[in-house]
């Protein structure tokens, strides 16, 4: 009985054994075919590589100045007796702007005519003296050919005429002396007359600011008006290095001003200056805007939409395509067969209007615009949407 007791206790172990090996084999099983998942595929967008002209444009902020400045300052000091122009007045070249009181200068260029007067007296008398000195030695050398008049006669009558010769050479003098002084009073005395000169060929500009007002003494050299030429008139604009480099006199710009809502002026880049301010490391830039009416004035804040470069066939991405891997800029290249990608670092250029040139490498096919955060190199994709090719860019 105790013996087929234990066999029978053996054979249950036995079987206990085999169904727990049998377990861990099946369990093995499913485990192992569970660890081969599928690869990944990422839904992404494309759009085409494309050949399109490209305009490289900034748009510049400034302001306007005017073209050329006078200020209008008087040569003597005086009481400003009378102003003939005033704020936003037009004037001619030449035209007389300012008058000072003159009086005192009247004054002067009396006493200078007398002094004149007086000078041209003297001369006159000198004149006559010197005749009659001439005439008397004359006569004593007359005399002394007949042997008459002694030869210190005919020395002391030489002497004469010598001094009065000395004489009238010197009323001459004192009367040409004179007439330089009455000159100066006479132009001291028009120089209260303070007129507008400038050297441009332009006829016409306007008064932009008084500074004086009647009845103020103004000393020599003060100013007492600024006037201003308004066509053209220029735009200066501040460059950074940036764009320095892409800067040429004759480009043109087109300018908006707030002053004149939804109109666009005209104008090209006139001068550029050859330093940068340390302050700033900006350079100044001119543009010139012809201006005959004379609507734009100095002072008021433009913008300056200048176009720096031009392609006419770049190839070009759209810019949602451009993407960084660590320090380096590139594109996802969608494979012909559509269903992976390779990443490719680039070369940029000109960015304008939601398009970005690449200048290397060279560049063809279809390449990824949404979902790169979800590939990589080599990575499956399946594109979801397309871009189509605009007809005119």
């Amino acid at each position: 009985m105790a013996h087929r007791r234990s066999k029978t206790i053996l054979s249950l172990l036995l079987v206990l054994v085999l169904g727990a090996v049998g377990y861990a084999l099946v369990r093995s099983g499913r485990t192992s075919g569970e660890d081969r998942t599928p690869e990944r595929i990422a839904g992404v967008a494309v759009a085409a590589v494309e050949r399109r002209p490209l305009d490289l444009e900034r748009t510049f902020s400034g302001a306007l100045e005017a073209d050329s400045k006078l200020v209008v300052a008087p040569k003597v000091g005086g009481r400003i007796e009378r102003l003939a122009v005033d704020l936003a007045d037009p004037v001619r070249r030449g035209q007389a702007v300012v008058f000072l009181d003159d009086a005192e200068f009247a004054q002067a260029v009396k006493q200078e005519e007398a002094e004149l007067a007086v000078a041209e007296a003297n001369l006159a008398q000198a004149r006559n003296a010197l005749e009659i000195s001439r005439r008397e030695n004359q006569r004593v050398a007359t005399l002394r050919e007949r042997g008459i008049a002694s030869d210190s006669e005919y020395d002391l009558a030489e002497a004469d005429l010598m001094e009065k010769e000395a004489q009238v050479k010197v009323a001459e003098a004192q009367v040409n002396r004179a007439m330089a002084a009455l000159e100066s009073a006479r132009i001291r005395r028009e120089y209260t007359r303070v007129t507008a000169d400038w050297s441009e060929d332009d006829s016409e500009r306007m008064v932009a600011e008084r500074y004086v007002d009647e009845g103020e003494t103004v000393s020599a050299n003060e100013p007492l008006l600024l006037i201003v030429q308004l066509d053209p008139i220029v735009a200066v604009i501040s460059v950074t290095e940036r764009d320095y480099g892409r800067l040429r006199p004759g480009l043109e710009a087109r300018f908006t001003t707030d002053a004149f809502p939804g109109e666009v002026f005209l104008g090209c880049m006139d001068r550029i200056a050859p330093v940068f301010r340390q302050s700033s490391r900006q350079a100044r830039v001119e543009l010139a805007l012809a201006n005959p009416e004379g609507r734009l004035k100095p002072g008021m804040f433009i913008r300056a939409r200048i176009t720096l470069d031009h392609v006419e066939e770049a190839v070009a991405v759209p810019d949602a395509a451009l993407t960084k891997r660590g320090e380096a800029e590139g594109v996802f290249v969608v494979e012909e067969s559509g269903e992976r990608v390779r990443w490719m670092p680039v070369e940029t250029g000109i960015r304008s209007g939601g398009w970005v040139q690449v200048t290397s490498p060279s560049l063809s096919g279809r390449v990824v615009t949404l979902g790169q955060h979800l590939i990589d190199d080599g990575s499956a994709i399946r594109i979801v949407a397309a871009v189509e090719r605009e007809s005119t860019p």
